[in-house]
């Protein structure tokens, strides 16, 4: 009779193990991976990417000219269609690439700088995210000066603690059951 039911069991070798247990041993590699500060930093800054990319190709379909650089031509409206539609998705194609980046650089470093002090402190708290928003807003405008730095880092603190007290509010969580309302 095994009497250390705390210690771990020994890790059989990939080839040795049933196909559950492969399946198992990746999906926990795998969930390690995504709660490590380096997964979270990576995670973040992909998303961060794919939302900026669908919000500048958002953001520049609104938008109603693209400036022509040709200075024979004042207005798109004077090109020929092709051209015109040419312009277009090249301006759109700009513009979702500028800001997928912006959002995935902005996430990746929010993100990572949080994970770091959540390690530091050994906490989780409204601190985190407005100590990281702190750290992440002035480090993003410090080329500006220490004043643009110093509002950088306030506004992105307000910022984030505003959306964590949003995020663990009591108002936001579902019923219990479908008879609740």
């Amino acid at each position: 009779m095994d009497n250390t039911p705390f210690l771990p069991k020994p890790k059989k070798a990939y080839n040795e193990m049933t196909q559950e247990e492969q399946a198992e041993a990746g999906a926990e590699m795998f969930m390690n991976f995504m709660s490590s500060c380096p997964g979270k930093t990576v995670i973040s800054g992909v998303s961060g990417f794919v939302l900026g990319g669908f919000f500048g190709l958002f953001m520049a379909s609104m938008a109603y000219d693209v400036p022509v650089g040709s200075t024979a031509v004042s207005h798109i409206s004077e090109l020929p269609f092709k051209q015109q539609m040419k312009l277009q998705f090249t301006d759109m194609a700009n513009r979702s690439y500028s800001s997928a980046k912006n959002f995935g650089y902005i996430g990746m470093i929010f993100s990572g700088v949080e994970c770091a002090v959540e390690s530091f402190r050994a906490k989780n708290d409204l601190w985190n995210g407005a100590t990281a928003g702190c750290i992440t807003g002035g480090g993003l405008a410090l080329k500006g000066g220490p004043q643009a730095a110093a509002f950088g880092c306030a506004g992105f603190a307000a910022f984030s603690t505003a959306i964590d007290m949003y995020m663990r509010s009591e108002s936001g969580k579902p019923p219990a059951n479908d008879y609740d309302s």
